[in-house]
């Protein structure tokens, strides 16, 4: 293993706990959502057309790391609900732009504020050194997405491999 044990138990602990706190705002926020609910993919592609219109459905499977047509079925899907619409590329008669509707736009505003609220509340609660290192902390967990981004998909260290799971 590449890491010492405690530098490895720090690793898990932080994983661990990013996708428990994923889980709990996911949780936290569908209370009260107004319109159907939404599984966490689809939310990841509207938030990725909000941010990038235009985007085409090979580029989106890139940037989420999925196969293609596992975004074609969430295209699908969110075309269904009323949240995305297809847009025939110019440039390219084979591919589409895909965008969000207006109801996605406010949809997704509305669960940004909501997400933004309830960390914003429940950091509030902590003693202020704790809320100064959270704020500290967002350069580093920044480049930890960076990095993770940056790797090959399946790219593990050998000798971390034998971690059993």
């Amino acid at each position: 293993m590449s890491q010492a044990p405690e530098e490895y138990r720090s690793a898990e602990e932080l994983s661990g706990l990013l996708v428990g706190i994923h889980r709990l705002i996911r949780r936290r926020l569908r209370t009260g959502a107004d319109g159907p609910r939404l599984r966490g993919a689809q939310v990841e592609l509207l938030s990725l057309v909000l941010d990038s219109p235009g985007v085409r459905v090979s580029e989106a499977a890139e940037e989420l790391f999925l196969a293609g047509n596992s975004v074609s079925t969430l295209v699908n899907q969110l075309v269904g609900k009323g949240l995305l619409r297809r847009e025939g590329d110019p440039a390219d008669g084979r591919a589409v732009l895909l965008h969000a509707t207006d109801e996605a736009v406010e949809r997704l505003a509305v669960w940004r504020v909501r997400r933004a609220e309830l960390i914003g509340e429940v950091a509030a609660e902590l003693p202020e050194a704790d809320q100064a290192a959270l704020v500290a902390a967002l350069p580093a967990l920044r480049a930890v997405a960076a990095g993770l981004r940056g790797r090959e998909p399946g790219a593990v260290d050998a000798r971390a491999a034998d971690v059993p799971v």
